[in-house]
C-alpha cells in the first residue's frame, strides 16, 4: 500500500505581514494591562491614553487582517478577549481606583456589573457574526458598543482631567454612571454604525477638513475633546434612536 502524501508544512506558514493584525491585538492587551498597572500606582492621564491606544490599535487590526486576507478563528477569538481586557475590566478598574476605593461595597459591585455587561455584550456580538442569519442590519449594533462603553464610562475622569483636580461627582453617582454603561452595552438600543456611513463625493473636502480640525482638537485640547465626543456620540444615540424605531415599524 503506497505512502499516503504528507501535508505540505510549508502551506501552513504565515509572513509577518500577515501575522500584524494579531501583533497589533497583542499589542493592544498590553496597553490595556499597562493601563491597569498605571491606574495602581495613580498615574491616571497616562493610563487612560493607553485605554485610547487600545481602542485605536481595536480599530486597526481587524480592518487591516480583511485588507491583508488574514483573517481566522484565532484571530477573532484574540481580538474578543483582548476587547473584554481594555474595554470592560480596565476602565472600570480605572473609575474604581481612581475615584471608589474608598466607598462601600456599592463601587465594587458597579465595576463587576460592568465588567458583566461587557463579556456579555462580546459573547452576544461574536454569536452574531458567526450566525448564518444575514438579515442583520449592518449599519447599526445592538447596544453600545464595548469601545464606546469603554470612552462613556471614563467620562467623569475626562471631566476632571479638563476642569477639576480630582473626582467632583459623588461616588453613588459615579457608581451608578458606571452599571448604567454596562446595562446600556447589553440593551437592544439601535446605536450607528460608523463602519458603513458614506460621505457624497461633493462632501468629501468638508470632511477632510473636520477630521484635521479634529485631530488637531485632540492633540491640542485632548480631554475637552473627549468630553464633546462622548457628548456628541449619546446626542447620535438619542437622536438616531426614534428614526431607528420609525423604519422598524415601517418594514
Amino acid at each position: 500500500m503506497a505512502d499516503e502524501p504528507k501535508p505540505d508544512r510549508g502551506a501552513e506558514k504565515l509572513t509577518l505581514i500577515q501575522l500584524l493584525p494579531n501583533m497589533l491585538t497583542v499589542i493592544a492587551i498590553c496597553a490595556g494591562m499597562t493601563a491597569i498597572r498605571l491606574g495602581l500606582q495613580g498615574s491616571y492621564e497616562y493610563a487612560v491614553q493607553l485605554i485610547l491606544l487600545a481602542a485605536v490599535l481595536d480599530g486597526m487590526d481587524g480592518r487591516l487582517a480583511r485588507a491583508l486576507k488574514s483573517e481566522s478563528g484565532m484571530g477573532a477569538e484574540l481580538d474578543s478577549l483582548a476587547d473584554f481586557l481594555n474595554f470592560g475590566v480596565a476602565p472600570g478598574f480605572l473609575l474604581y481606583t481612581w475615584a471608589l476605593e474608598d466607598s462601600r461595597s456599592f463601587g465594587w459591585l458597579a465595576v463587576l456589573t460592568f465588567a458583566v455587561c461587557a463579556v456579555v455584550r462580546l459573547a452576544r456580538f461574536n454569536v452574531q457574526r458567526k450566525s448564518e442569519d444575514k438579515a442583520h442590519d449592518n449599519a447599526y449594533f445592538t447596544g453600545v458598543p464595548s469601545p464606546a462603553g469603554a470612552l462613556l464610562v471614563m467620562l467623569p475622569m475626562f471631566l476632571s482631567f479638563a476642569f477639576a483636580s480630582g473626582p467632583f461627582l459623588p461616588d453613588m453617582v459615579l457608581a451608578l454612571w458606571m452599571a448604567a454603561i454596562g446595562l446600556s452595552m447589553i440593551s437592544r438600543i439601535p446605536t450607528w454604525s460608523f463602519k458603513t456611513t458614506r460621505i457624497p463625493r461633493k462632501n468629501a473636502k468638508f470632511f477632510l477638513v473636520a477630521v484635521a480640525f479634529a485631530l488637531a482638537a485632540a492633540v491640542t485640547y485632548a480631554w475637552i475633546t473627549l468630553v464633546l465626543f462622548c457628548l456628541a456620540y449619546v446626542a447620535t444615540v438619542i437622536v438616531m434612536l426614534p428614526r431607528r424605531r420609525r423604519a422598524k415599524t415601517d418594514d
